[in-house]
């Protein structure tokens, strides 16, 4: 942490946070939140935090000198004031584009519609941002945080904010990684997933609700300050299992196998929750249509979620295959209508 005392301390590469900040204003004689991508050279906007800027969120402030920003929508028309948009910078700190890549250079630069001065570029920078009233921008998220999973549309900084609000979390990054929602999170304390995800589900919906949690003592770094996402180590998925408890009947052993090969995951606990090793609501279609097919039973997939264990799904294929054999009645006779006298 920095010490106190400094007399100006210029902070950026990532979102500052709201608590952050608030530590930081009294330590020293004055505080700045920067916004720029490397592809602007660095700095596009500053603000000077003061008490009465810090409400819900710590503004990155107003364009530079030589700079100019818009938000804009998908049309490239400027978003009504407090509406986010996508964030637009131009000016002459502008890079010509990447290094033998003409195809995303073309992509990300484009030709300033706003401007009178012949070869003025835009940057479009993929980050979501919105004017304030008193003239400074609200950074929002990046532009490419919702994502699509089953058929929801679901914001991954709605579930970092909560997990913000949590106790001990100082830093969150929520990723769709293969399907699965993971939550990196570092913290002042160890976590514990399953209450965690309990706390969560008090205000998300399930299809928003981490499949994994992963605890970090620092979030990993690029060369030049910034979060380094392809360095997030993928989940252990087989260290989020109870203490392992082997099968211990043909049914369970049968089971056990259909699992292994949906979660790529050996050796699983019969008291493992599918869930929390990383099953969602695809795999469980799969995982019912799997069990139905290889016991030869009909067993609803609404059964399968409320028994999300290889011991009670064991327990549930044997009372559905037991109920399902009819045991056989005496066998019926043609009714003999002679008197019986005659009968002999």
């Amino acid at each position: 942490m920095v010490g106190q005392g400094w007399a100006h301390l210029a902070l950026g590469g990532e979102t500052l946070p709201l608590d952050l900040a608030r530590r930081l204003l009294p330590c020293g004689q004055a505080l700045w939140n920067l916004y720029g991508p490397t592809e602007t050279t660095i700095w596009s906007t500053a603000q000077r935090i003061e008490p009465a800027s810090l409400k819900q969120h710590v503004p990155i402030g107003r364009p530079l000198a030589n700079t100019t920003v818009y938000v804009l929508d998908a049309q490239l028309h400027p978003q009504p004031l407090g509406i986010p948009g996508e964030l637009y910078i131009g000016g002459e700190a502008l890079a010509h584009g990447y290094l033998a890549q003409p195809c995303l250079s073309a992509q990300r630069f484009l030709p300033d519609p706003f401007s009178s001065q012949p070869g003025a570029r835009l940057y479009r920078s993929g980050d979501l941002a919105s004017w304030q009233a008193d003239g400074s921008l609200r950074y929002h998220q990046r532009g490419d945080s919702q994502v699509k999973l089953h058929g929801h549309r679901i914001e991954l900084g709605e579930i970092e904010h909560l997990l913000l609000q949590q106790d001990a979390i100082l830093q969150a990054l929520v990723l769709l990684r293969e399907e699965q929602l993971v939550a990196y999170v570092r913290s002042s304390e160890p976590i514990e997933p399953v209450q965690l995800r309990s706390q969560l589900s008090q205000q998300l919906p399930a299809y928003m609700l981490p499949h994994f949690f992963v605890q970090l003592e620092q979030f990993p770094l690029t060369p030049n300050g910034k979060l380094d996402r392809l360095a997030l180590p993928p989940p252990d998925r087989a260290a989020l299992q109870a203490q392992y408890i082997a099968p211990r009947t043909p049914t369970e052993e049968k089971i056990a196998t259909i699992w292994t090969q949906l979660l790529g995951i050996d050796h699983i606990s019969i008291q493992s929750n599918f869930f929390r090793l990383g099953g969602h609501s695809l795999l469980a279609t799969q995982l019912a249509a799997r069990i139905n097919e290889a016991f030869q039973i009909d067993v609803s997939l609404r059964a399968f979620f409320e028994a999300p264990t290889i011991e009670s799904q064991a327990v549930l294929v044997e009372q559905n295959a037991a109920s399902s054999q009819v045991p056989q009645g005496p066998i019926l006779r043609p009714l003999d209508r002679r008197p019986s006298r005659d009968r002999s």
